[in-house]
């Protein structure tokens, strides 16, 4: 079956150039122009991928994010004419997978859409054997994505499990942010560098015993960040 995509947008033409660019990348597209709508129809059939607008008429679209994440572990792209720094880094916060700004290239962003599912179709680490950290305490499963603190299951997104991934996989080793974009993310963008902020600050939020004094991701200042777990033998 072809990879189901939803496009959450209230510009019907916006919408309709996106949705001829992604089927003819191959992909099947639903359009729905009300938050609600595209939440009705993720509970009928968890989508592959959401493309999301952040200003519909019915929602806001930081809202349609926050019970789209409740239902599936599926990537989200927030397509928004939102611009500034500041509410991009929001967007990471709430767990969107990548950000785009109007006026885009629809181009880019089929290139988006293929890269972010070829990372959710978990390839990158279907030889990797879990990682363990602290007796246990932290365990990294790069085959089923899962991520157990104390033995219970931790919801991260892909890309939030990517992240940890890499700077796991490299106990003591300091990452700069450039870096970290490069090898969890897997592109340069001019934005972006600060967008792992956002996502080691939710990280911390699912691992640590206490995220604001964190001792697994450490802050090195001026750098970037560093797993500090002692990896179990």
């Amino acid at each position: 079956m072809l990879s189901n995509i939803l496009i959450v947008e209230d510009d019907r033409k916006i919408a309709k150039v996106v949705k001829i660019y992604i089927e003819q990348a191959g992909f099947r597209a639903a359009h729905f122009e009300k938050g609600k709508d595209a939440i009705e129809a993720a509970l009928k059939e968890i989508p592959m991928l959401v493309i999301l607008d952040l200003m519909l008429p019915d929602m806001t679209g930081e809202e349609v994010c926050q019970e789209l994440k409740e239902i599936g572990d599926f990537p989200i792209i927030m397509l928004t004419s939102k611009s500034s720094e500041e509410e991009r880094i929001a967007g990471f916060a709430l767990g969107a997978d990548d950000y785009i700004v109007k006026p885009f290239s629809p181009r880019e962003l089929v290139y988006r859409v293929k890269a972010l599912l070829k990372r959710s179709q978990k390839k990158d680490f279907d030889e990797t054997a879990p990682l363990s950290f602290n007796n246990g305490n932290i365990v990294i499963d790069g085959q089923t994505y899962e991520v157990k603190k104390n033995g219970t299951l931790s919801n991260l997104t892909p890309t939030e499990f990517k992240v940890l991934f890499t700077i796991a996989s490299y106990p003591s080793k300091v990452f700069t942010r450039d870096e970290l974009v490069e090898k969890a993310l897997g592109y340069q963008f001019e934005g972006y560098e600060r967008s792992i902020d956002a996502h080691i600050k939710n990280i911390r939020q699912k691992i640590e015993e206490d995220p604001k004094n964190p001792a697994l991701i450490q802050t090195i200042y001026g750098v970037g960040y560093r797993f500090a777990g002692k990896k179990d033998v």
